[in-house]
């Protein structure tokens, strides 16, 4: 097995959802663009993901939203030494379709009070069911590491609920630790790098905005 050396994380640069919320009563959230702004944040995280990967092969999944496509664009990344999949199951939390944003902000209040992991959008998902495809993606992972030339660098470019859950998943996280956690900003990395232990621990961990509260002990 052909384990990578790194698995890199990264969050889509800014979007037009992101600094304007009622963007998504005009348009599905799969077609929002980046601005200006986060072409900019793509374009720096690019200039670090070159110097870090240099000359090696990369492993490139990416979410197959707008935004996240015109982020891996702007990374720059050499076209002979990528190899590029689009992967659905990387994709954003499904709020709904058209989105009401009075109702998608009373959702999100809902969504405080009741918790982020098992509360379901109304015609959407919860937390729950984006950990479970992301559950699926990280099983089809696995296995394309039994490829003897697999490339020594995954990249990922998703969303921050997704980077979350695929730590979460990855690392055996509770779902009260999950909760405690804060999404990356835009155009943020996060690395899963191999120790010669054989495990892989990540770079730098994610902002808590509060401590856990568990209903039990686990192990």
């Amino acid at each position: 097995m052909a384990r990578p050396r790194r698995i890199v994380l990264v969050r889509h640069g800014e979007s037009t959802g992101n600094v304007d919320d009622s963007v998504y009563e005009r348009e599905p959230d799969h077609a929002l663009a980046l601005t200006e702004r986060g072409l900019r944040q793509a374009e720096d995280t690019g200039r670090r993901l070159r110097g870090l990967f240099g000359r090696e092969r990369v492993s490139v999944y990416v979410s197959p939203y707008r935004r996240t496509h015109q982020t891996l664009s702007a990374f720059g990344l050499d076209p002979e030494l990528i190899r590029v999949r689009e992967e659905p199951r990387l994709r954003e939390q499904d709020w709904g379709n058209w989105q009401d944003r009075d109702d998608v902000r009373l959702q999100k209040a809902y969504r405080d009070a009741y918790g982020h992991f098992f509360y379901r959008f109304a015609q959407g998902e919860s937390g729950a069911d984006v950990y479970d495809r992301v559950g699926g993606f990280l099983e089809s992972l696995f296995r394309s590491f039994e490829a003897p030339d697999h490339p020594p660098n995954v990249l990922i470019v998703t969303h921050g609920l997704a980077m979350r859950l695929f730590c979460m998943r990855w690392f055996h996280w509770t779902v009260a630790e999950f909760e405690s956690l804060s999404n990356p900003g835009n155009a943020e990395m996060r690395m899963l790098v191999l120790g010669e232990n054989g495990k892989y621990t990540l770079d730098r961990p994610f902002e808590r905005w509060r401590d856990p509260e568990p209903y039990g002990i686990t192990g």
